[in-house]
Protein backbone atom coordinates (compact mmCIF):
# COMPACT_ATOMS: atom_id res chain seq x y z
CA UNK A 1 0.00 0.00 0.00
CA UNK A 2 1.35 3.41 -0.75
CA UNK A 3 2.56 5.81 1.55
CA UNK A 4 -0.08 8.48 2.20
CA UNK A 5 0.65 12.23 2.30
CA UNK A 6 0.26 13.70 5.44
CA UNK A 7 0.97 17.57 6.80
CA UNK A 8 2.72 19.11 9.53
CA UNK A 9 1.38 19.48 12.79
CA UNK A 10 2.31 23.55 13.26
CA UNK A 11 -0.58 25.49 13.96
CA UNK A 12 -1.50 26.31 17.97
CA UNK A 13 -4.63 26.62 19.19
CA UNK A 14 -4.90 30.30 19.47
CA UNK A 15 -3.85 30.62 15.48
CA UNK A 16 -7.18 27.53 15.15
CA UNK A 17 -9.51 30.31 17.16
CA UNK A 18 -8.55 32.95 15.03
CA UNK A 19 -9.14 30.94 11.94
CA UNK A 20 -12.37 30.06 12.98
CA UNK A 21 -13.36 33.44 14.12
CA UNK A 22 -11.82 35.80 11.51
CA UNK A 23 -13.40 32.99 8.49
CA UNK A 24 -16.66 33.35 10.31
CA UNK A 25 -16.59 37.52 10.41
CA UNK A 26 -15.20 38.00 6.81
CA UNK A 27 -16.37 40.97 5.36
CA UNK A 28 -20.02 40.90 5.89
CA UNK A 29 -20.41 42.50 9.39
CA UNK A 30 -18.60 45.51 7.81
CA UNK A 31 -20.12 45.36 4.78
CA UNK A 32 -23.70 44.16 4.94
CA UNK A 33 -25.08 46.02 8.00
CA UNK A 34 -27.78 47.97 5.99
CA UNK A 35 -28.71 45.76 4.08
CA UNK A 36 -29.45 43.16 7.02
CA UNK A 37 -30.91 46.20 8.95
CA UNK A 38 -33.50 47.03 5.95
CA UNK A 39 -34.59 43.43 5.81
CA UNK A 40 -35.70 42.80 9.55
CA UNK A 41 -34.73 46.01 11.55
CA UNK A 42 -31.70 45.55 14.03
CA UNK A 43 -33.01 43.91 16.98
CA UNK A 44 -34.75 41.12 14.38
CA UNK A 45 -30.75 40.86 12.77
CA UNK A 46 -30.04 40.44 16.17
CA UNK A 47 -32.59 37.82 16.80
CA UNK A 48 -31.66 35.97 13.75
CA UNK A 49 -28.10 36.17 14.41
CA UNK A 50 -28.57 34.89 18.03
CA UNK A 51 -30.56 31.57 16.97
CA UNK A 52 -28.20 30.64 13.83
CA UNK A 53 -25.18 30.75 16.37
CA UNK A 54 -27.17 28.45 18.78
CA UNK A 55 -27.77 26.40 16.02
CA UNK A 56 -24.55 26.29 15.02
CA UNK A 57 -23.50 25.72 18.28
CA UNK A 58 -25.78 22.65 18.36
CA UNK A 59 -24.33 21.38 14.98
CA UNK A 60 -20.93 22.40 16.57
CA UNK A 61 -21.25 19.28 19.07
CA UNK A 62 -20.96 16.67 16.27
CA UNK A 63 -18.02 18.65 15.47
CA UNK A 64 -16.01 18.64 18.33
CA UNK A 65 -16.52 14.63 18.78
CA UNK A 66 -15.63 13.62 15.17
CA UNK A 67 -12.61 16.03 15.05
CA UNK A 68 -11.37 14.76 18.23
CA UNK A 69 -11.66 11.16 17.26
CA UNK A 70 -10.97 11.66 13.25
CA UNK A 71 -8.16 14.60 13.28
CA UNK A 72 -7.59 14.49 9.76
CA UNK A 73 -7.47 16.85 6.40
CA UNK A 74 -10.78 16.54 4.76
CA UNK A 75 -13.67 17.31 7.67
CA UNK A 76 -16.90 16.85 6.24
CA UNK A 77 -15.89 14.43 3.29
CA UNK A 78 -13.81 12.21 6.03
CA UNK A 79 -17.64 12.55 7.88
CA UNK A 80 -19.69 11.17 5.37
CA UNK A 81 -16.94 8.46 3.81
CA UNK A 82 -17.64 7.13 7.80
CA UNK A 83 -21.49 6.84 7.78
CA UNK A 84 -22.65 6.80 4.65
CA UNK A 85 -19.19 5.48 1.87
CA UNK A 86 -17.51 7.25 -0.54
CA UNK A 87 -20.48 8.41 -3.00
CA UNK A 88 -21.49 10.35 -0.22
CA UNK A 89 -18.60 11.01 0.89
CA UNK A 90 -17.96 12.60 -3.16
CA UNK A 91 -21.09 14.79 -2.41
CA UNK A 92 -20.33 16.29 0.71
CA UNK A 93 -16.60 16.97 -0.69
CA UNK A 94 -18.06 18.36 -3.64
CA UNK A 95 -20.50 20.64 -2.58
CA UNK A 96 -17.86 22.03 0.50
CA UNK A 97 -15.46 23.17 -2.52
CA UNK A 98 -18.15 25.05 -3.58
CA UNK A 99 -19.27 27.36 -0.46
CA UNK A 100 -15.36 27.37 0.48
CA UNK A 101 -14.33 28.50 -2.86
CA UNK A 102 -17.30 31.31 -3.41
CA UNK A 103 -16.13 32.68 0.07
CA UNK A 104 -13.11 33.05 -0.98
CA UNK A 105 -14.14 35.16 -3.97
CA UNK A 106 -16.48 36.80 -2.27
CA UNK A 107 -13.56 38.40 0.36
CA UNK A 108 -11.68 38.96 -3.14
CA UNK A 109 -14.74 40.97 -4.59
CA UNK A 110 -15.11 42.61 -1.27
CA UNK A 111 -12.00 44.35 -1.02
CA UNK A 112 -12.11 46.00 -4.08
CA UNK A 113 -15.56 47.27 -3.38
CA UNK A 114 -13.97 48.76 -0.31
CA UNK A 115 -11.81 50.63 -2.65
CA UNK A 116 -14.14 51.49 -4.94
CA UNK A 117 -16.08 53.30 -1.71
CA UNK A 118 -13.03 54.95 -0.57
CA UNK A 119 -11.36 56.56 -3.54
CA UNK A 120 -13.92 55.95 -6.14
CA UNK A 121 -11.60 58.10 -8.95
CA UNK A 122 -8.89 55.71 -8.97
CA UNK A 123 -11.29 52.95 -8.80
CA UNK A 124 -13.40 54.29 -11.82
CA UNK A 125 -10.96 53.81 -14.64
CA UNK A 126 -10.56 51.45 -17.33
CA UNK A 127 -14.20 50.70 -17.47
CA UNK A 128 -15.02 47.47 -19.17
CA UNK A 129 -18.49 46.81 -19.32
CA UNK A 130 -22.36 46.89 -17.24
CA UNK A 131 -23.63 43.85 -15.57
CA UNK A 132 -26.73 43.37 -13.69
CA UNK A 133 -27.24 47.58 -13.55
CA UNK A 134 -23.28 47.29 -11.84
CA UNK A 135 -20.30 48.97 -13.85
CA UNK A 136 -17.39 46.86 -13.89
CA UNK A 137 -13.63 48.16 -13.79
CA UNK A 138 -10.38 47.05 -14.65
CA UNK A 139 -9.00 48.72 -11.52
CA UNK A 140 -11.05 46.74 -9.49
CA UNK A 141 -10.53 43.53 -11.19
CA UNK A 142 -6.95 44.13 -10.99
CA UNK A 143 -7.06 44.67 -6.78
CA UNK A 144 -9.17 41.59 -5.77
CA UNK A 145 -6.56 39.48 -8.13
CA UNK A 146 -3.60 40.92 -6.44
CA UNK A 147 -5.19 40.39 -3.04
CA UNK A 148 -5.97 36.67 -3.87
CA UNK A 149 -2.11 35.99 -5.03
CA UNK A 150 -0.53 37.65 -2.23
CA UNK A 151 -2.75 35.55 0.06
CA UNK A 152 -2.13 32.51 -2.32
CA UNK A 153 1.88 33.01 -1.37
CA UNK A 154 1.22 33.12 1.85
CA UNK A 155 -0.54 30.47 2.50
CA UNK A 156 2.01 28.08 0.38
CA UNK A 157 4.63 29.58 2.84
CA UNK A 158 3.03 27.25 5.20
CA UNK A 159 0.46 27.41 8.07
CA UNK A 160 2.89 28.47 10.40
CA UNK A 161 3.26 32.05 9.15
CA UNK A 162 -0.68 32.16 7.75
CA UNK A 163 -1.64 30.99 11.91
CA UNK A 164 0.07 33.75 13.13
CA UNK A 165 -0.92 35.90 10.30
CA UNK A 166 -4.70 35.45 11.53
CA UNK A 167 -4.12 35.83 15.40
CA UNK A 168 -2.86 39.30 14.64
CA UNK A 169 -5.71 40.07 11.89
CA UNK A 170 -8.24 38.81 14.39
CA UNK A 171 -6.92 41.17 17.18
CA UNK A 172 -7.07 44.43 15.45
CA UNK A 173 -10.37 43.48 13.92
CA UNK A 174 -12.28 43.24 17.27
CA UNK A 175 -10.16 46.06 18.51
CA UNK A 176 -11.44 48.16 15.62
CA UNK A 177 -14.96 47.25 16.63
CA UNK A 178 -14.55 47.58 19.83
CA UNK A 179 -13.37 51.27 19.27
CA UNK A 180 -16.22 52.28 16.86
CA UNK A 181 -18.79 51.20 18.79
CA UNK A 182 -17.64 53.42 21.98
CA UNK A 183 -17.05 56.66 19.61
CA UNK A 184 -20.10 55.92 18.00
CA UNK A 185 -22.04 55.50 21.27
CA UNK A 186 -20.26 58.70 22.87
CA UNK A 187 -20.94 60.78 20.28
CA UNK A 188 -23.30 63.53 21.22
CA UNK A 189 -24.88 63.14 17.25
CA UNK A 190 -26.40 59.40 18.39
CA UNK A 191 -29.44 58.20 19.72
CA UNK A 192 -29.85 54.87 21.12
CA UNK A 193 -33.72 55.58 20.37
CA UNK A 194 -32.37 55.69 16.29
CA UNK A 195 -32.51 52.02 16.54
CA UNK A 196 -36.52 51.99 16.61
CA UNK A 197 -38.80 50.15 15.62
CA UNK A 198 -36.87 47.22 16.47
CA UNK A 199 -37.93 45.41 13.71
CA UNK A 200 -38.54 45.75 9.65
CA UNK A 201 -42.40 47.17 9.86
CA UNK A 202 -43.45 46.14 6.34
CA UNK A 203 -42.94 42.21 6.92
CA UNK A 204 -44.37 40.26 10.60
CA UNK A 205 -41.41 39.66 12.93
CA UNK A 206 -41.62 35.92 11.98
CA UNK A 207 -40.18 36.79 8.52
CA UNK A 208 -38.55 39.51 9.62
CA UNK A 209 -36.30 36.67 11.75
CA UNK A 210 -36.24 33.42 9.32
CA UNK A 211 -35.05 35.68 6.85
CA UNK A 212 -31.82 36.33 8.78
CA UNK A 213 -31.53 32.52 10.23
CA UNK A 214 -31.36 31.66 7.09
CA UNK A 215 -28.42 33.04 6.29
CA UNK A 216 -26.65 31.39 9.57
CA UNK A 217 -24.90 29.12 7.75
CA UNK A 218 -22.72 31.57 5.90
CA UNK A 219 -22.67 34.16 8.66
CA UNK A 220 -21.16 31.80 10.68
CA UNK A 221 -19.14 29.46 8.33
CA UNK A 222 -15.56 29.49 9.39
CA UNK A 223 -15.89 27.55 12.52
CA UNK A 224 -16.33 24.53 10.25
CA UNK A 225 -12.72 25.58 9.07
CA UNK A 226 -11.42 23.50 11.81
CA UNK A 227 -12.10 19.94 10.90
CA UNK A 228 -10.03 20.64 7.79
CA UNK A 229 -7.31 21.73 10.01
CA UNK A 230 -7.16 19.17 12.75
CA UNK A 231 -3.97 17.05 10.65
CA UNK A 232 -1.82 19.98 11.74
CA UNK A 233 -3.45 20.66 15.64
CA UNK A 234 0.14 21.55 17.30
CA UNK A 235 -2.27 20.59 20.22
CA UNK A 236 -4.81 17.90 21.46
CA UNK A 237 -7.72 17.74 19.24
CA UNK A 238 -9.77 17.50 22.43
CA UNK A 239 -9.77 21.13 22.87
CA UNK A 240 -11.22 21.89 19.29
CA UNK A 241 -14.95 22.08 20.60
CA UNK A 242 -13.99 25.05 22.63
CA UNK A 243 -12.39 26.82 20.25
CA UNK A 244 -15.32 26.49 17.77
CA UNK A 245 -17.60 27.46 20.88
CA UNK A 246 -15.42 30.67 21.90
CA UNK A 247 -14.91 31.73 18.09
CA UNK A 248 -18.76 31.53 17.56
CA UNK A 249 -19.63 33.57 20.82
CA UNK A 250 -17.14 36.52 19.53
CA UNK A 251 -18.71 36.04 15.92
CA UNK A 252 -22.10 37.13 17.31
CA UNK A 253 -20.83 39.58 19.42
CA UNK A 254 -19.23 41.08 16.81
CA UNK A 255 -22.26 40.97 14.55
CA UNK A 256 -24.26 42.76 17.31
CA UNK A 257 -21.84 45.27 17.49
CA UNK A 258 -21.96 46.27 14.03
CA UNK A 259 -25.74 46.11 13.69
CA UNK A 260 -26.17 49.05 16.89
CA UNK A 261 -23.24 50.80 15.92
CA UNK A 262 -24.75 51.28 12.43
CA UNK A 263 -28.19 51.50 13.88
CA UNK A 264 -27.64 54.35 16.01
CA UNK A 265 -25.96 56.60 13.53
CA UNK A 266 -29.28 57.62 12.31
CA UNK A 267 -32.71 56.66 12.62
CA UNK A 268 -31.82 53.71 10.73
CA UNK A 269 -35.35 53.94 8.36
CA UNK A 270 -34.01 56.94 6.83
CA UNK A 271 -30.97 55.54 6.74
CA UNK A 272 -31.72 52.28 4.68
CA UNK A 273 -33.91 54.44 2.31
CA UNK A 274 -30.81 56.25 0.84
CA UNK A 275 -29.16 55.08 -1.85
CA UNK A 276 -25.32 54.25 -0.77
CA UNK A 277 -22.48 52.24 -1.94
CA UNK A 278 -21.64 51.66 1.15
CA UNK A 279 -24.14 52.31 3.83
CA UNK A 280 -22.43 51.55 6.82
CA UNK A 281 -19.17 53.65 5.28
CA UNK A 282 -21.34 56.16 5.21
CA UNK A 283 -23.24 56.05 8.37
CA UNK A 284 -19.53 55.60 10.27
CA UNK A 285 -18.45 58.78 8.45
CA UNK A 286 -21.33 61.02 8.59
CA UNK A 287 -20.85 60.41 12.41
CA UNK A 288 -17.09 60.53 13.26
CA UNK A 289 -16.00 61.57 9.93
CA UNK A 290 -12.67 60.76 8.52
CA UNK A 291 -10.90 59.10 11.46
CA UNK A 292 -14.42 56.94 11.98
CA UNK A 293 -14.20 55.75 8.56
CA UNK A 294 -10.35 54.74 8.56
CA UNK A 295 -11.24 52.82 11.89
CA UNK A 296 -14.30 50.90 9.77
CA UNK A 297 -11.83 50.26 6.97
CA UNK A 298 -8.88 48.92 8.79
CA UNK A 299 -11.36 46.78 10.88
CA UNK A 300 -13.22 45.82 7.33
CA UNK A 301 -9.28 45.27 5.64
CA UNK A 302 -8.78 42.86 8.96
CA UNK A 303 -11.96 40.86 8.22
CA UNK A 304 -11.64 40.46 4.23
CA UNK A 305 -7.80 39.24 5.23
CA UNK A 306 -8.91 37.28 8.03
CA UNK A 307 -11.52 35.42 5.21
CA UNK A 308 -9.36 35.10 2.37
CA UNK A 309 -6.35 33.29 4.48
CA UNK A 310 -8.71 30.79 6.30
CA UNK A 311 -10.62 29.80 3.32
CA UNK A 312 -7.93 29.17 1.32
CA UNK A 313 -5.96 27.37 3.62
CA UNK A 314 -9.18 25.07 4.67
CA UNK A 315 -10.39 24.61 0.48
CA UNK A 316 -6.60 23.44 -0.35
CA UNK A 317 -6.74 21.11 2.74
CA UNK A 318 -9.92 19.72 1.61
CA UNK A 319 -8.89 19.28 -1.60
CA UNK A 320 -5.93 17.51 -0.66
CA UNK A 321 -8.19 15.05 1.04
CA UNK A 322 -10.00 14.61 -1.82
CA UNK A 323 -7.42 14.12 -3.71
CA UNK A 324 -5.54 11.74 -1.50
CA UNK A 325 -8.13 9.15 -1.55
CA UNK A 326 -8.11 9.34 -5.43
CA UNK A 327 -11.57 11.26 -5.99
CA UNK A 328 -9.95 14.24 -7.54
CA UNK A 329 -6.72 14.13 -9.28
CA UNK A 330 -3.25 13.40 -7.64
CA UNK A 331 -1.82 16.74 -8.17
CA UNK A 332 -4.31 18.19 -5.52
CA UNK A 333 -2.28 15.95 -2.91
CA UNK A 334 1.82 16.93 -4.17
CA UNK A 335 3.32 18.96 -1.24
CA UNK A 336 5.28 22.06 -2.38
CA UNK A 337 9.40 20.01 -1.98
CA UNK A 338 10.07 23.48 0.37
CA UNK A 339 7.16 24.19 2.63
CA UNK A 340 5.48 20.92 2.46
CA UNK A 341 1.81 22.22 2.15
CA UNK A 342 -0.75 21.61 -0.72
CA UNK A 343 0.52 24.10 -2.77
CA UNK A 344 -1.68 22.94 -6.25
CA UNK A 345 -4.90 23.21 -4.50
CA UNK A 346 -3.83 26.83 -2.97
CA UNK A 347 -3.29 27.85 -6.69
CA UNK A 348 -6.38 26.01 -8.32
CA UNK A 349 -8.94 28.30 -5.35
CA UNK A 350 -7.27 31.54 -6.18
CA UNK A 351 -7.32 31.06 -10.07
CA UNK A 352 -11.23 30.15 -9.78
CA UNK A 353 -11.53 32.86 -6.98
CA UNK A 354 -10.16 35.40 -9.47
CA UNK A 355 -12.73 35.06 -11.97
CA UNK A 356 -15.80 36.85 -9.38
CA UNK A 357 -14.48 39.95 -9.63
CA UNK A 358 -15.26 40.23 -13.40
CA UNK A 359 -18.78 40.14 -12.87
CA UNK A 360 -19.53 42.57 -10.33
CA UNK A 361 -21.12 43.53 -7.26
CA UNK A 362 -23.92 41.56 -7.71
CA UNK A 363 -22.16 38.40 -7.97
CA UNK A 364 -21.98 38.86 -3.93
CA UNK A 365 -25.42 38.04 -3.61
CA UNK A 366 -25.04 35.29 -5.51
CA UNK A 367 -22.26 33.78 -3.66
CA UNK A 368 -23.85 34.11 -0.28
CA UNK A 369 -26.80 32.26 -1.41
CA UNK A 370 -24.38 29.38 -2.94
CA UNK A 371 -21.77 29.28 -0.34
CA UNK A 372 -25.00 28.58 2.27
CA UNK A 373 -26.06 25.91 -0.09
CA UNK A 374 -22.60 24.14 0.11
CA UNK A 375 -21.64 24.53 3.77
CA UNK A 376 -25.47 23.16 4.71
CA UNK A 377 -25.32 20.15 3.30
CA UNK A 378 -21.57 19.53 4.77
CA UNK A 379 -23.59 20.53 8.26
CA UNK A 380 -25.83 17.86 7.15
CA UNK A 381 -23.19 14.96 6.51
CA UNK A 382 -21.50 16.21 9.93
CA UNK A 383 -24.34 15.43 11.97
CA UNK A 384 -26.01 12.59 10.54
CA UNK A 385 -22.57 10.79 11.47
CA UNK A 386 -22.24 11.29 14.41
CA UNK A 387 -25.80 10.83 15.21
CA UNK A 388 -25.31 7.50 13.74
CA UNK A 389 -22.43 6.62 15.97
CA UNK A 390 -23.41 8.29 19.27
CA UNK A 391 -26.09 5.39 21.34
CA UNK A 392 -28.94 6.01 22.83
CA UNK A 393 -28.00 3.37 25.55
CA UNK A 394 -26.27 -0.15 26.41
CA UNK A 395 -28.87 -2.02 25.26
CA UNK A 396 -26.99 -4.26 22.61
CA UNK A 397 -23.61 -2.34 22.35
CA UNK A 398 -20.74 -3.95 24.14
CA UNK A 399 -16.88 -3.46 24.08
CA UNK A 400 -15.67 0.06 22.46
CA UNK A 401 -18.85 0.68 21.63
CA UNK A 402 -20.16 1.68 25.15
CA UNK A 403 -17.84 4.48 25.06
CA UNK A 404 -20.12 6.44 22.28
CA UNK A 405 -23.24 5.77 24.68
CA UNK A 406 -24.61 9.86 24.85
CA UNK A 407 -28.00 9.89 24.20
CA UNK A 408 -27.78 13.93 24.79
CA UNK A 409 -25.52 14.16 22.37
CA UNK A 410 -27.39 11.55 20.12
CA UNK A 411 -30.27 14.10 20.44
CA UNK A 412 -28.22 17.28 19.70
CA UNK A 413 -26.98 15.36 16.91
CA UNK A 414 -30.19 15.01 15.67
CA UNK A 415 -31.29 18.14 16.42
CA UNK A 416 -28.46 19.64 14.11
CA UNK A 417 -29.66 17.35 11.45
CA UNK A 418 -33.12 18.96 11.42
CA UNK A 419 -31.46 22.34 11.60
CA UNK A 420 -29.51 21.85 8.97
CA UNK A 421 -32.17 20.64 6.48
CA UNK A 422 -34.53 23.38 7.46
CA UNK A 423 -31.37 25.82 5.98
CA UNK A 424 -31.39 23.77 3.14
CA UNK A 425 -35.15 24.00 2.90
CA UNK A 426 -34.80 27.41 3.18
CA UNK A 427 -32.41 28.15 0.39
CA UNK A 428 -34.23 25.87 -2.05
CA UNK A 429 -38.23 26.42 -1.27
CA UNK A 430 -40.25 28.46 -3.96
CA UNK A 431 -41.59 31.33 -1.64
CA UNK A 432 -39.35 30.90 1.43
CA UNK A 433 -38.23 34.36 2.31
CA UNK A 434 -34.15 32.79 1.49
CA UNK A 435 -34.96 31.20 -1.67
CA UNK A 436 -32.14 30.96 -4.15
CA UNK A 437 -32.24 33.93 -6.70
CA UNK A 438 -31.94 32.72 -10.34
CA UNK A 439 -28.59 33.44 -10.63
CA UNK A 440 -27.62 31.29 -7.97
CA UNK A 441 -29.91 28.41 -9.15
CA UNK A 442 -28.37 28.58 -12.44
CA UNK A 443 -24.86 28.62 -10.70
CA UNK A 444 -26.07 25.68 -8.51
CA UNK A 445 -27.43 23.65 -11.17
CA UNK A 446 -24.09 23.94 -13.00
CA UNK A 447 -21.64 23.10 -10.59
CA UNK A 448 -24.06 19.64 -10.19
CA UNK A 449 -23.89 19.34 -13.40
CA UNK A 450 -20.00 19.77 -13.14
CA UNK A 451 -19.78 17.31 -10.19
CA UNK A 452 -22.03 14.40 -11.85
CA UNK A 453 -19.19 14.36 -14.80
CA UNK A 454 -16.76 14.45 -13.01
CA UNK A 455 -17.54 11.40 -10.87
CA UNK A 456 -18.38 9.55 -14.00
CA UNK A 457 -15.05 10.38 -15.37
CA UNK A 458 -13.53 8.80 -11.62
CA UNK A 459 -16.06 6.86 -11.00
CA UNK A 460 -14.23 3.76 -11.85
CA UNK A 461 -10.64 4.55 -10.81
CA UNK A 462 -12.75 5.43 -7.45
CA UNK A 463 -15.10 2.47 -6.98
CA UNK A 464 -11.93 -0.03 -7.45
CA UNK A 465 -10.09 1.04 -4.44
CA UNK A 466 -10.70 -1.41 -1.87
CA UNK A 467 -12.33 -0.87 1.40
CA UNK A 468 -9.35 -1.06 3.37
CA UNK A 469 -7.16 1.14 1.48
CA UNK A 470 -9.59 3.90 1.39
CA UNK A 471 -10.03 3.80 5.14
CA UNK A 472 -6.08 4.29 5.51
CA UNK A 473 -5.99 7.35 2.72
CA UNK A 474 -8.84 9.57 4.27
CA UNK A 475 -8.37 8.51 7.71
CA UNK A 476 -5.03 7.15 8.12
CA UNK A 477 -3.52 6.18 11.60
CA UNK A 478 -7.20 6.31 13.05
CA UNK A 479 -8.89 4.24 10.46
CA UNK A 480 -8.60 0.90 12.71
CA UNK A 481 -9.67 3.16 15.50
CA UNK A 482 -12.52 1.81 18.35
CA UNK A 483 -15.76 3.65 16.61
CA UNK A 484 -15.52 1.87 13.18
CA UNK A 485 -16.39 -1.52 12.41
Amino acid sequence: MKKRESLNKSLKPHWVWAIALGSSIGWGAFVQPTNWISQAGPLGVIIGFGIGALLMMLIAVSYGFLIKNFPVSGGEFAYAFISLGRKHAFISGWFLSLGYICIVALNASAFALMFKYISPSFIQKMHMYELAGWDVYFTEVIIATIALIVFAYLNIRGSGLTGSMQFIFCVVMVIGVLLLSVLVGLSPSTDIGNIKPFFNPEVTTFSAIISIVAIAPWAYVGFDNVPQMAEEFHFSSKKAFRLIIFAMIAAFLLYSFMIFTTAMTEPWLVLVSEEHLWGTGFAIENVLGTIGLFILVIALTMGIFTGLNGFILSTSRLLFAMSRAKVIPSAFSKLHPKYKTPYVGIIFTTIIAMAAPWFGREVLVWIVDMSSIGVSIAYFYTCFTAYKLFKWSKKNTSGPEQALVAPWKKLIAGIGIIASLIFIALLLIPGSPAFLGIESRIALILWIVIGAGFYLVKRREYNSISEEELNYLILGEHANGKFLK
